[in-house]
């Protein structure tokens, strides 16, 4: 139910970025355009840092939370940039009441914010599967076999 409920944040946010209100950020060599990832009941939202985008965002916000009944609960969210300064960054997360986020930080028990090319940043990923290879592997051993 939620998520038919999440696709709604969707719709307007893709009416905003149809109007112009919004711009979203380009990733990539071939500079995909992303601005909205859900997963579950999280969503992240990336965009140009700009104070019209963040007016235009909490507007959506309060029209959502108008029409599906749903609260954004604003001190669980946080605001983080990258090459934006400190002052600005701290401007937007006082106009959407939410707290700065940190860099790096986890999501989903992994690292954001890191360089993936380097093997250490792949360790705690392989000590994960590790561990639960381990769990799964004691459950298909006989008795005789764990001893």
């Amino acid at each position: 139910m939620f998520l038919i409920v999440a696709e709604g944040l969707t719709g307007l946010v893709r009416e905003a970025k149809g109007k112009n209100l919004l711009e979203g950020v380009l990733v990539g060599r071939k500079g995909v355009n992303i601005d909205l990832l859900q997963f579950a009941d999280d969503t992240l939202l990336f965009y140009q840092p700009t104070y019209g985008n963040i007016m235009t965002f909490k507007a959506i916000l309060r029209s959502f939370e108008l029409v599906s009944g749903l609260k954004v609960n604003f001190h669980k969210s946080q605001v983080w940039g990258i090459g934006i300064n400190q002052y600005e960054l701290q401007v937007y997360s006082k106009c959407l009441n939410c707290r700065k986020m940190r860099i790096p930080f986890k999501y989903l028990g992994m690292t954001i914010g890191r360089n993936p090319r380097r093997v250490s940043f792949w360790d705690p990923v392989i000590d994960k599967i590790k561990s639960t290879l381990s769990r799964w592997k004691g459950r298909l051993l006989s008795m005789a076999g764990r001893v």
